[in-house]
């Protein structure tokens, strides 16, 4: 009786080859949400390397020269502003040689957290294409106790935005109005989800 039971649950022979292309459709499916989280994470890694080479406004605490030829050449007296790239900055800033003059980072934040929070359930607020990588770059430079209540409210931030997401993305392509909106690794996620959404309808309604 059991092994009727089991051999019920089995395909039919007729039916060994639908479930073999369904099968790998799965793995392709499976296999494509495997790529996209490593593009994004490629992406992220990218939008990060842009932040950092950026140029960043200091006023140096005292007199430096440092050369690296052929990429790196600061020659400067105490009380001088200039611009450097933000990672060169960064170490300066923690050797105590430089005071970066930069936005209120910490209001930047927190600007776009409210935004996402007032924003209709069906509408995503508006952010910039390296928004991650600011945040990111800054909760390294604060203290613990600072940064573990910063991710408290980026949680809930992040949370709101892949629903918007995942909702807008299974019924439509991204559009330019909705793009602009959206960070470069926001931007690839949305892509992603839409077209394992529409991967995943042909698979179970059988479209070809």
């Amino acid at each position: 009786m059991i092994i009727t039971f089991v051999n019920s649950l089995l395909p039919s022979h007729d039916d060994i080859d639908d479930v073999n292309v369904n099968v790998n459709v799965d793995v392709v499916v499976a296999n494509n949400l495997i790529s996209g989280i490593d593009d994004i994470s490629i992406l992220y890694t990218f939008s990060t390397l842009d932040y950092l080479l950026k140029d960043v406004r200091v006023i140096y605490l005292k007199d430096i020269e440092i050369s690296i030829k052929p990429l790196i050449f600061i020659s400067a007296k105490e009380g001088d502003m200039t611009s450097v790239p933000r990672w060169i900055s960064i170490i300066l800033s923690e050797q105590g040689v430089v005071e970066i003059h930069d936005d209120d980072q910490l209001s930047y934040i927190k600007r776009a957290l409210n935004r996402e929070r007032i924003s209709p359930s069906h509408e995503v607020s508006t952010i910039e294409p390296d928004f991650y990588a600011r945040v990111n770059n800054y909760l390294r430079t604060i203290e613990d106790k600072d940064r573990e209540s910063l991710i408290v409210s980026l949680n809930p931030f992040i949370a709101s935005r892949l629903q918007k997401i995942v909702k807008l993305s299974a019924s439509s392509p991204l559009v330019p109005e909705l793009e602009e909106k959206l960070s470069s690794e926001e931007k690839l996620l949305y892509e992603n989800f839409h077209k394992m959404t529409s991967d995943f309808k042909k698979l179970v309604l059988k479209i070809e």
